[in-house]
C-alpha cells in the first residue's frame, strides 16, 4: 500500500505480495459492511427506525394505485396494494445487497441495483439476483390513511 494506505497499481508492484494480500483484506472488509449500508441488519431483516412500530400515518389510502404502490425510502418502506381491499407493508431493503429498492412497475417491487424483483402481494422473489422475500412490515388501514402497526 502506499504511504496515505491507498491500494494503488504502482503500491501493489513495488511492494509484491504483502501489499496485495493488505489490499484484498480492506476489499473484503468493505463487503462485509455493504448490507448495512442502509440501516439493514446484515442478515437482511427490516432496518432500525421503519414504520414497524404501531401508530404513525404512511400516506393516504387512495394514492396507492390497485396492483401497484409506493416506495417510502425515507422510511425504508415499501407499501403496495395488491388489489382493491389489500395493503401489504415490506422493508425496503433488498435482501440481496442491502440497496433501497427504487420502483413499482407491472406488479413488482424493483431494485435497481442489480435486478431483483419481488411481487407486490407477498413481496416474495420474483426474478433474481434475490433469494429471499421482502421482510413484511405491519400497517393497517385506518378510515382512509395506511398507518404504521
Amino acid at each position: 500500500m502506499s504511504a496515505g494506505g491507498a491500494c494503488t497499481r504502482r503500491a501493489v508492484l513495488a511492494a509484491g505480495g504483502a501489499a496485495a494480500a493488505g489490499c484484498a483484506a480492506a476489499a473484503l472488509g468493505g463487503c462485509a459492511a455493504y448490507g448495512t449500508a442502509t440501516g439493514a441488519p446484515a442478515g437482511g431483516g427490516a432496518p432500525a427506525g421503519t414504520a414497524g412500530g404501531t401508530g404513525g400515518r404512511l400516506t393516504a389510502l387512495d394514492e396507492l394505485e390497485i396492483g401497484g404502490g409506493r416506495v417510502l425510502a425515507d422510511r425504508q418502506l415499501v407499501l403496495t396494494r395488491p388489489d382493491r381491499d389489500t395493503v401489504k407493508a415490506f422493508s425496503a431493503v433488498c435482501t440481496h445487497a442491502g440497496c433501497t429498492v427504487s420502483e413499482i412497475r407491472d406488479g413488482t417491487i424493483n431494485c435497481r441495483c442489480h435486478g431483483s424483483r419481488f411481487h407486490v402481494a407477498d413481496g416474495s422473489v420474483a426474478q433474481g439476483p434475490a433469494t429471499r422475500a421482502l421482510t413484511p412490515v405491519p400497517v393497517r388501514v385506518d378510515g382512509g390513511a395506511v398507518v404504521a402497526g
